[in-house]
C-alpha cells in the first residue's frame, strides 16, 4: 500500500507541507453543515494537516493512509495539540467499501481527500462513499495550491528547471490540482449521485524562505528517490544556485474545494 511517504519524506511532510487556512475549514463546515454530533472521514490524511483542525469542529475525525510513518507522526502532532478525537487507521481508497463495512451506512457526515485523490482510483473510490454519507453530507476534494516547481513565477520556473535535470525528467504531473483534474472528479462526484457539486476557491499568497521552500521539495520526493543525508546540502546548494537570489519567494495560492453533497 506504501506510496513512498515513509521515513525522512514523512518527517520532512510534517514539518514544511502547507497547511490548510481557516478560510477552508469554515468552507468545509458550511457545505455539510458540520457540527460537533458529526463523524467526519479524512481520507489519505498524511500527518494531519486536515484532520487535526477538523476535529476541533465535529464529534471525530478518522484519519486514514497507506502509510505508517505518517500516520505515527500525525497520532504525535494530535497529541501535542491535546486533540483527542481522532482515531488513526492503516488503510487506502481500496479499503473504503470494507472499512464501511465497520461504520455502517449513513454514518459520515463528509468525507474529504486533502491533496491525496491524484493517488487513488477516484470513481469507484465516490462509489463506495456514496452510501456511507449522510443526508446533507457529502464528499470533499481539496486541492491545496498548484505545486511550487509549476507555478507561474520565475523562481518557480528555475525550480522546475533544477529537478527536471537533477532526476532527468519532465515534471508536467498537476497532482490534481488542474483545471482538468476538477472537472474530471466534479463529474465522478456528479456520476455516484452526488448533488449540487461546486467549486470553492480560496487565495491568498504566502512566502518561503529557502529553507521552507526545499523541506517542501523533499516532502514531495519518494523515499527511494530521496538524495541521502550526506547528500542533501549539496542538492539544497544546487537548487539554491539555480534560484533568483532571493531571501523569500512569493507564491500565490488557490485552494480549491470541490464540494458534492447527497440527499
Amino acid at each position: 500500500m506504501t506510496m513512498g511517504f515513509s521515513g525522512d519524506v514523512a518527517e520532512y511532510y510534517a514539518k514544511f507541507r502547507r497547511g490548510y487556512p481557516p478560510q477552508v475549514l469554515d468552507a468545509l463546515q458550511t457545505a455539510f453543515t458540520l457540527t460537533t454530533d458529526d463523524l467526519v472521514l479524512d481520507l489519505g490524511c498524511g500527518t494531519g494537516q486536515l484532520t487535526i483542525p477538523l476535529a476541533r469542529r465535529v464529534r471525530s475525525v478518522i484519519g486514514m493512509d497507506p502509510e505508517p510513518d505518517m500516520l505515527r507522526l500525525a497520532r504525535e502532532e494530535a497529541s501535542r495539540q491535546g486533540v483527542q478525537n481522532t482515531t488513526w487507521v492503516l488503510g487506502a481508497d481500496t479499503d473504503v467499501p470494507v472499512f464501511g463495512d465497520l461504520l455502517g451506512q449513513r454514518s459520515l457526515a463528509m468525507a474529504v481527500i486533502g491533496q491525496a485523490l491524484h493517488w487513488m482510483q477516484h470513481e469507484e473510490l465516490f462509489r463506495a462513499l456514496s452510501p456511507l454519507v449522510r443526508s446533507g453530507g457529502g464528499v470533499a476534494v481539496v486541492a491545496n495550491g498548484t505545486p511550487l516547481w509549476l507555478q507561474d513565477s520565475d523562481w518557480s520556473r528555475s525550480l522546475r528547471a533544477c529537478l527536471e535535470d537533477y532526476f532527468g525528467t519532465k515534471l508536467k504531473a498537476s497532482c490534481g490540482t488542474g483545471a482538468s483534474d476538477r472537472l474530471r472528479y466534479a463529474q465522478a462526484l456528479e456520476a455516484a449521485g452526488f448533488e449540487g457539486v461546486r467549486e470553492i476557491v480560496i487565495e491568498y499568497s504566502d512566502e518561503l524562505s529557502f529553507d521552507q521552500l526545499i523541506g517542501r521539495v523533499y516532502s514531495a520526493i519518494p523515499a527511494d528517490e530521496l538524495p541521502a543525508a550526506d547528500d542533501r546540502p549539496a542538492f539544497a546548494e544546487g537548487i539554491r544556485q539555480g534560484l533568483p537570489p532571493d531571501q523569500y519567494f512569493t507564491e500565490d495560492v488557490a485552494v480549491s474545494v470541490l464540494v458534492g453533497r447527497m440527499r
